[in-house]
């Protein structure tokens, strides 16, 4: 169905064991996030793991993550794998300029091994439990763009770079036509997402995804752009999906 849709590739795909079944296909694996068990890939979200788990904001107290992350990006570089997923967590007793030296820390531990590799790792934004989408833990420590930007400034590697997803963007934010036109060379993937329920990205919500989609292609990106998305109830998911890649192919 991917195929038929003209999709490129696919994000999430943890399991190493159902790698060959998207070469198979011609399908591109976009961006590894490391599961906590050995990335089993399931419909659900993977099992959160010990403290520290993909929350690069707060500590790795025993390492484990990142030793796993280590492993997968010889794996991801092994494979034609382009870009590995990290999140920063939620702000608990760790603040803002806290978890910001944490994250720094962790990617600059990180990048030597993933530029060798030619591995990205993108850093991704997720919102501070707004309501109306899918739900989110309350004060998420990478709410807001400018505290990823700072981060990935900081460590200043060409693989390590932000996942901007729009649809937290939108949430906390807004402004994101400038910021892109700014910052657009510190972006290795995107997430897309009606705003504010995550649904379609059509004229139902109130991002103007034809716009993003020709600024982001404008600007000369060419990663991949994910479609991250709850479908409206009771309608043909198939045609949503065809018309929201038609949205962002210009058609």
């Amino acid at each position: 169905m991917a195929v038929s849709l003209g999709i490129q590739a696919l994000d999430f795909v943890s399991n190493p064991l159902d790698w060959p079944l998207l070469k198979k296909y011609g399908l591109v694996m976009s961006v590894l996030r490391v599961d906590y068990g050995g990335g089993i890939s399931t419909l659900a979200r993977a099992p959160a793991g010990p403290p520290g788990w993909n929350a690069i904001g707060t500590p790795d107290r025993d390492g484990l993550f990142e030793a796993a992350f280590r492993d997968r990006i010889d794996a991801a570089a092994a494979n034609g794998i382009p870009n590995i997923l990290v999140t920063c967590g939620a702000r608990g007793e760790v603040g803002y300029e806290a978890g910001k030296r944490n994250a720094i820390g962790f990617l600059e531990r990180l990048r030597a091994q993933a530029e060798q590799r030619g591995v990205t790792i993108v850093m991704e934004n997720i919102n501070s439990g707004h309501a109306g989408g899918p739900p989110e833990p309350p004060g998420s420590m990478f709410d807001h763009l400018p505290w990823g930007l700072d981060v990935v400034t900081q460590v200043n590697s060409p693989r390590v770079k932000l996942l901007v997803d729009l649809y937290h963007a939108q949430l906390m934010d807004g402004n994101i036509t400038n910021f892109l036109r700014k910052h657009i060379h510190l972006i290795g993937h995107f997430h897309t997402g009606g705003v504010p329920n995550r649904n379609e990205i059509d004229e139902t919500q109130e991002l103007n995804y034809r716009h993003l989609a020709r600024t982001i292609s404008d600007l000369g990106y060419r990663g991949f752009v994910s479609h991250e998305w709850t479908p409206s109830a009771a309608q043909d998911k198939v045609a949503l999906l065809r018309k929201c890649i038609g949205i962002i192919e210009g058609r």
